[in-house]
């Protein structure tokens, strides 16, 4: 018997229907907001990721399934969104002319790391990007996003917004200073890849799951008490705006966020609900991106959010049945066979989810059938009912049980729908 690699998931049954709902949601969502949707390629140079994310970070140097093609490009599976939508708007132009750009993409991304709770090497990632607008109004509204997301899903009870200001080139140089001679203080608790980075990037070692590493960081000098004018104005310009809009938020000065090219606006949507990995939705400004990979001097700012733990979360109200239609008609072969087969497909026509089923065993069979496809209404067409040119329509919530006149059962199936 053949298996699943290690790491990878099958979705099917009851969690392929919250997907379903899920992902719908996302799309409502982004388009109510004006985003765009935007399809990616699974497969990047390797250099998209090197530059964009930073090759000291740990999805670079150890989580990227990357390999060189038969011509000897040196590729990878995208591990994230944000370089690869960039990357697109550098090379299509997108920049001409100027102007703000909103879009979202939702698909498949990779990363070799170890499987655990919520988290998986193939994943599914949806993810909003503006470009062309730097100021705090943008910032407030991109979380509102976030936050509107958590709402529309009905999981809102189960996370919290953490926000926080991570400087700029300015103010950020003074910063690392003051805090590398922090760690350099306490360096002998620290791990061997925070001991790696402390003078390359120290702040990711704020970001750093070891305990012993936490430990030192929770007294460590923080990003917000060392901000630049310009900085501590638009941090504070985000917080009015978001107070505006009635999002609620914590500010936690000890957020970062992973990857290099992150500036100024840091958030993060967690959870207490799915073990140690918290974060369910995270993003922020990263102005220089863009520049960064070809493009022109142009602001951005994002976030991405793991289907998978939205999922997850959903999942947890259990509101989804296992299978949804709205009508299952029971038949007969030799007996009502055609007249089920041409009655499906005209309810389907008529935006009435149907199903029956095609090998006609018994009555009960069938019933059960319909009651595991969880079928709104089931339709009879037994001997009886052909005789008299009628369907006998149960109604699987209520027990009710009404015969109706065969040209006339789709109709009724849809009103009785509408109602509802």
């Amino acid at each position: 018997m053949y298996k699943k690699v290690k790491g990878f998931r099958d979705i099917y049954g009851l969690e392929s229907r919250y997907w379903q709902k899920v992902e719908k949601i996302f799309k409502e969502t982004f388009k109510s907001f004006n985003y765009q949707e935007f399809y990616l390629p699974v497969l990047e140079k390797i250099e998209v990721f090197d530059r964009g994310i930073g090759g000291s970070t740990d999805i670079v140097e150890k989580e990227m399934f990357a390999f060189e093609d038969r011509d000897g490009t040196n590729v990878a599976l995208r591990p994230e969104g944000t370089a690869s939508i960039v990357r697109a708007y550098v090379e299509n132009k997108l920049y001409n002319p100027p102007a703000t750009s909103k879009y979202y993409y939702i698909g498949p991304m990779f990363r070799r790391e170890r499987p655990q709770k919520g988290r998986f090497r193939q994943f599914t990632q949806a993810g909003i990007e503006v470009f062309g607008s730097a100021g705090p109004a943008v910032d407030a509204d991109v979380v509102n996003v976030l936050y509107t997301l958590a709402c529309n899903l009905g999981i809102e009870e189960f996370v919290s917004m953490e926000i926080n200001s991570i400087g700029c080139p300015e103010c950020r140089p003074a910063y690392n200073e003051k805090l590398i001679a922090y760690l350099n203080d306490n360096k002998e608790g620290l791990c061997e890849d925070c001991l790696r980075r402390l003078n390359k990037n120290p702040m990711r070692i704020l970001d750093c799951k070891n305990d012993g590493c936490k430990a030192i960081t929770k007294n460590a000098p923080v990003a917000l008490d060392h901000l630049c004018g310009e900085c501590e104005e638009h941090f504070n310009g985000v917080r009015n705006y978001l107070d505006t809009l009635g999002v609620p938020y914590n500010v936690n000065p000890m957020m970062v966020r992973g990857l290099d090219y992150y500036v100024r606006t840091a958030f993060e949507l967690v959870t207490n609900k799915l073990g140690s990995q918290s974060a369910v939705g995270a993003g922020g400004r990263y102005d220089g991106l863009i520049q960064l990979l070809g493009g022109p001097d142009t602001p951005g700012i994002g976030f991405a959010t793991g289907i998978d733990r939205m999922v997850a979360l959903a999942m947890l109200k259990e509101t989804e049945k296992e299978n949804e239609i709205d009508a299952f008609v029971v038949s007969f072969k030799d007996i009502s066979d055609k007249k089920a087969l041409k009655m499906v497909n005209d309810m389907r026509s008529a935006g009435i989810s149907a199903d029956m089923d095609y090998d006609f065993r018994k009555m009960k069979k069938q019933f059960s059938l319909a009651d595991k496809n969880g079928a709104r209404f089931t339709v009879i067409l037994g001997e009886d009912e052909m005789n008299k040119g009628t369907a006998a329509v149960k109604d699987m919530e209520t027990g009710g049980q009404e015969d109706v006149m065969l040209e006339k059962t789709i109709e009724y199936i849809s009103d009785k729908l509408r109602r509802n």
